[in-house]
C-alpha cells in the first residue's frame, strides 16, 4: 500500500468498537446504496483489492460485499470526511446492493405530509 495511504489510515477516528461508517454511493448515479462499517482490516482491504469490505457488527467477522451473492462493488474512489470519522466509497454496484434484492438499501421513505406541514410553518 502507498505511504500516503499508510499515513491516512492512521488518521481514521475509529469508534470504541474500532469501527467506521461507510457510505456507499453509486459510480454512474450517486444514489446511495448502503451503510456498512469498517475496522482498519476492512478498509486496508478495500484499499488493496478495490473491492468494498466491511465488518459485520452481528457475526463479528470480516464480510466482502458480494462473496456470496456475486453482487461485488467495485472501488471507484474512497473519501474521508474532514473529521476524519466517516469514509465514503464510490463504487460500481454489480447487482443490487441490499439483502432485500433492491439496487439500494435505501428504497424506502417517511410519508411526505410531516415534512411538507414543517415547510409550510417555515413559510408562514
Amino acid at each position: 500500500m502507498k505511504e500516503a495511504n499508510e499515513a491516512i489510515l492512521k488518521q481514521i477516528k475509529y469508534d470504541d468498537k474500532g469501527l467506521v461508517p461507510a457510505v456507499i454511493q453509486d459510480h454512474a448515479t450517486g444514489r446511495v446504496l448502503m451503510l456498512g462499517y469498517m475496522n482498519e482490516e476492512s478498509l486496508r482491504l478495500t484499499l488493496t483489492t478495490g473491492r468494498t469490505w466491511f465488518f459485520s457488527r452481528s457475526r463479528q467477522k470480516l464480510w466482502n460485499k458480494g462473496e456470496t451473492s456475486g453482487h461485488f462493488q467495485n472501488v471507484k474512489k474512497i473519501s474521508y470526511d474532514c473529521d476524519c470519522d466517516t469514509i465514503l466509497v464510490i463504487a460500481e454496484q454489480i447487482g443490487a446492493a441490499c439483502h432485500t434484492g433492491n439496487f439500494s438499501c435505501f428504497y424506502r421513505d417517511f410519508e411526505p405530509e410531516d415534512i411538507q406541514e414543517h415547510e409550510r410553518e417555515q413559510q408562514s
